[in-house]
């Protein structure tokens, strides 16, 4: 599913960036814009409260993201860079099932629009890169497996702003929509070939509201860190 979502838009995107590469580029007093592409390995979790409102106690999972951005000049080494990337979040942990705890983990699929100020001053025979700003996501899929004694299973993770009891408890609920900042930092080689360190942490609950628990004080939000490897035209 994510496939056949994440790889139209990039086809169309870059093929709109090719586009307007066939008229000469509107030069800045500062600098040029330029376009980039960039995939990387990250770590995620899910921190937060239980509904007990003590710490969630999660570990992280291994996923991967893959986008596309535009860096426009603003300022001399100042630069917007706004991008469009498919990434992979979610969480590991123990939950309660009757009278056991079985292992879950959660894996979740979002498109996530980043926005971010970024400032890229010469250094050596590159560039520094360092770069902060919003992001707004919106998660299209995900999956929950469980595994233990008693319950195994792997349902889709179902996506509701709030939930009630006529919603089976044997399933799991998020929101689409996810709200959060960006902060990056790395070096962009004289090649073009760029290397980041980023970092993510959510700030908006992920998690459906239940209506039938109004004291619950479940709180769960996106937390992340990764390493990209870019290139820009």
């Amino acid at each position: 599913m994510k496939n056949k979502i994440i790889l139209p838009i990039l086809l169309m995107l870059c093929g709109i960036y090719a586009t307007s590469q066939t008229t000469e580029p509107k030069l800045a007093v500062m600098g040029v814009s330029s376009f980039g592409i960039y995939g990387g390995v990250n770590f995620q979790n899910i921190n937060g409260k239980s509904m007990a409102g003590d710490k969630l106690k999660n570990t992280m999972i291994t996923k991967f993201h893959v986008g596309i951005n535009e860096q426009i000049p603003v300022a001399p080494d100042f630069y917007v860079q706004i991008g469009l990337q498919y990434i992979g979040k979610g969480a590991k942990g123990d939950v309660p099932y009757n009278t056991t705890t079985e292992s879950r983990e959660l894996n979740l699929h979002y498109i996530e629009l980043p926005i971010n100020l970024l400032y890229k001053p010469i250094l050596g025979t590159g560039h520094f890169i360092l770069g902060f700003g919003p992001y707004v996501g919106y998660a299209f899929g995900g999956k929950a497996i469980f595994k233990g004694d008693v319950y195994n299973a792997s349902p889709d993770i179902l996506f509701e702003k709030e939930i009630n009891q006529s919603n089976p408890n044997d399933l799991v609920y998020f929101k689409h929509l996810d709200v959060g900042a960006n902060a990056f930092f790395g070096y962009e080689f004289s090649n073009s070939i760029n290397l980041v360190f980023n970092s993510q942490i959510g700030l908006v609950d992920i998690n459906s509201k239940n209506t039938a628990y109004p004291s619950s004080k479940l709180s769960e939000m996106n937390t992340g860190f990764g390493l990209s490897l870019g290139y820009r035209f």
